[in-house]
Order: structure tokens, then C-alpha cells, then sequence
């Protein structure tokens, strides 16, 4: 699959076919492109360099998997309403709220012009338009029932859209409160307790333990917090690179988060909607089974499901029915192999997986919902131990020197 290049703008000066001055603004891959351009055009070039980019240009705005879900249903919902492939394109880039996703989409409009498939050319933009979605797109072409997949196509990233989003909604609470607990304790060890120190040596008593323990706390925290920060994103950094570079780092680390509690069910259960929902489509898309479990398993969104699905896809390809080979990695459900088995002896597997994957998204949903209640005896407990803690800590000798006064 070719890379998709992107243009250089290029501003040129030089002279037209009669010789007159001329002068302008092209668009090229590199600077020998631009110049070919402009010698088919008639232009002797003079001078040509790169269009400088403003001082204080707008940040790029990111073309996020929301665009592209939002794009689907989109495009299916006007070519369903009749309208031409490369007006639609031209209204939806045009029409975009993000600029990058507008530009993107009329360059794909521009290479339908060429002459390219809408399959072909959305596979030169593979950073946005992944296997399955081209892979339906062209199945959707060739079959000509084109806005009956993009629909499908359109269902299935908005759901997946949406399930994506609840499990970061699980991920991110538990870390923004243990995050929030964190700072509020370096706040107080290194601003706080020192105020109350310097009380404390006005006094001239000797101090409980518990006191003499924050304080050391403190001391140590106002003499190495650049070291914990510069620990923490050492310890995010390595975590990064070796999540990106090694499967056996990231195995250990699905198979962790799988085991935890509450979070490991929702996790599961994303990834048993992501499977049927995928496998669902595809199979109504009528793509065969052995090339869709392929694209199925990286949808999954952990390593544990895409060894287990690539597992089944060896086993489907040499004539092995797909509830069987299901049962052979021990990982899904008894009601997900018996609703495949129900849809391969009735023919309605995508039927079956479709209404699985429902289920299971409705289970996410719920954890989701209910998981805020409970955190909270979780949140309650860290946020008194730490916090309540210092403050008693500060407060005792107070309470002391007044029994002792009294």
C-alpha cells in the first residue's frame, strides 16, 4: 500500500510561453514535481521555494476516529438520499468543523476524480481508514449495495466509538482520584506541615511520634519532590516504550488489567462487544470468515483476545467450524459460542453476533454507570487515610500542649 504523501506548497516566478512575467502558488510532492507542473503548463521557472508558514499559524487540529465515525454516517446517509459520490464528499469536506478532516476529505474527493475506486482511494489515507472499513467499502462497490455497507460501517464505528469511550471513562476515575490524592498530599507535606513545624519549634515540647514522622515526610519531600516528578515520568516514559515495542510487556500488562476487579469485567466485556460487533459486520458485508477474523482480532483492543481470535482464524482456515474453535482457546463466554452455534446451523451468524454484542455493550454500560458509586467507599477511605491523617498529625501536639496547660 503506497504511503500517502503530503503536498509542499511551492511559490514560484517565471516566464509564460510569450515570454511575459508570471508568477504563483503550486502544490507538489517535492520541488522536481513543481517543476515538471509548471514546465507541462508552458512556465519556464525562474525561482521556486517553499511557502513559508506563518509565524503564528493555528495548531493542526488531529483527525480523531469520532471524525471518521461522524464521516460514515455522513456519507451513508446522503448517498442513501440519492446523492452523487463526489458531491457528497465535497459537501461533507467543505462542511467540516475540523479543518484537517475538511482537507482530507476533499483530497479523497480529488482522487475519486483521478478515476479511483472510493475503496482505492481511501486506502492511500490508511492512517485514518483502517483495513476493515476499506475492506467493507470495497466489498460494498463490488457488490452494489454500496450505502447498505457504509450504514453498516457507520453502526459499527459509532457503537465502537461509544464503547471506547466508556472504558476510558472506567480507566481514567480510579487514576484521577489516586492523581488528586497524590497532589493534595505533596500540597500539604511541602507547604503546610512546614508552617505548623516552625509553631512546633516555638513551643519547646517534645513531639509525638506520628507528628515527628510527617515531619520527616515533609522534610523529605521539600528536599526531593524534583526527584519524585523526574522518577514518575522516567517510570510513564519506559512504560510507553516498552508498551510500544514489546508483546510480551504488553501481554503481561492486558493480562493485568483483565484480572482487576471491576475494571478487568469491563475490559472483557468491551472486548466480547468489539468481537461480535466486528465479526457481525463483516459477515453481513459477507466477507469470508478467515479474512475477517484477521481484522476482528486487531479490533479486539487487547492481546489476549487478538492471540485467541488469530488462534481461531488458524483453526477456521483448515475446515474447522468457528463455535469449536472458540472453544479451544477457553477465553469467551458459553452464551457467546452457543449464540455462534445457533447462527452457523441457522445461517445468521451476524444475526446472533449482532444481538451478543448488544448485550455485552449494555453490561459495559451499566458498570460504567454504577462504577462513580462504587468508588466512592474506595475514594472515602484514600482521601481520610492521607489527608485526615496529616491533619491529625499537625493537630496533636496542639491538643497535647492544651492538656497540659489545662
Amino acid at each position: 500500500m503506497a504511503k500517502d504523501i503530503v503536498q509542499i506548497d511551492f511559490v514560484w516566478e517565471g516566464k509564460d510561453k510569450v515570454g511575459n512575467k508570471t508568477g504563483g502558488t503550486i502544490g507538489a510532492k517535492n520541488e522536481v514535481i513543481a517543476r515538471t507542473d509548471l514546465r507541462k503548463m508552458g512556465v519556464r521557472v525562474t525561482k521556486i521555494k517553499k511557502k513559508p508558514k506563518p509565524l503564528f499559524a493555528a495548531k493542526t487540529q488531529a483527525i480523531l476516529p469520532g471524525d471518521i465515525a461522524v464521516f460514515a454516517r455522513q456519507l451513508a446517509t446522503m448517498l442513501e438520499a440519492g446523492v452523487p459520490l463526489v458531491q457528497s464528499f465535497d459537501i461533507i469536506g467543505k462542511g467540516h468543523k475540523n479543518p484537517s478532516m475538511g482537507e482530507m476529505l476533499l483530497s479523497v474527493k480529488t482522487d475519486i476524480e483521478g478515476g479511483d475506486s472510493l475503496a482505492e482511494a481511501l486506502k492511500k489515507k490508511y492512517l485514518y481508514f483502517d483495513d476493515l472499513f476499506c475492506n467493507l467499502v470495497e466489498a460494498g462497490e463490488q457488490a452494489g449495495v454500496l450505502e447498505t455497507l457504509l450504514d453498516k460501517i457507520a453502526t459499527y464505528k459509532e457503537k465502537s466509538e461509544s464503547i471506547k469511550k466508556k472504558v476510558k471513562k472506567a480507566l481514567t476515575y480510579p487514576i484521577a482520584v489516586l492523581a488528586i490524592a497524590f497532589i493534595v498530599t505533596a500540597i500539604l507535606l511541602i507547604f503546610v506541615v512546614p508552617v505548623f513545624e516552625e509553631l512546633f519549634q516555638s513551643f519547646g515540647a517534645d513531639l509525638p511520634a506520628f507528628t515527628k514522622f510527617v515531619i520527616s515526610m515533609s522534610e523529605w519531600a521539600q528536599t526531593w519532590w524534583w526527584a519524585v516528578i523526574g522518577v514518575i515520568i522516567a517510570i510513564v516514559q519506559v512504560f510507553i516504550f516498552f508498551k510500544k515495542r514489546s508483546v510480551k510487556f504488553r501481554h503481561f500488562i492486558d493480562k493485568t488489567l483483565l484480572r482487576i476487579p471491576i475494571i478487568g469485567m469491563i475490559l472483557d466485556m468491551s472486548a466480547l462487544a468489539r468481537f461480535s460487533r466486528t465479526l457481525a459486520t463483516m459477515s453481513a458485508a459477507g466477507v469470508p470468515l478467515v479474512d475477517a477474523l484477521e481484522s476482528v482480532a486487531g479490533a479486539c483492543g487487547n492481546i489476549i483476545y487478538y492471540e485467541a481470535v488469530m488462534k481461531i482464524r488458524d483453526d477456521v482456515s483448515t475446515g474447522q467450524q468457528l463455535q469449536f474453535a472458540m472453544q479451544q482457546v477457553e477465553i469467551f463466554p458459553h452464551l457467546v459460542i452457543q449464540m455462534v452455534a445457533i447462527g452457523e446451523e441457522s445461517g445468521k451468524i451476524d444475526h446472533m453476533l449482532d444481538k451478543v454484542a448488544d448485550f455485552y455493550e449494555e453490561e459495559v454500560d451499566n458498570l460504567v454507570d454504577n462504577l462513580s458509586s462504587l468508588m466512592e467507599p474506595f475514594i472515602m477511605v484514600i482521601l481520610g487515610t492521607l489527608v485526615g491523617g496529616l491533619i491529625v498529625a499537625m493537630y496533636l501536639p496542639i491538643f497535647k500542649l492544651g492538656a497540659a496547660v489545662g
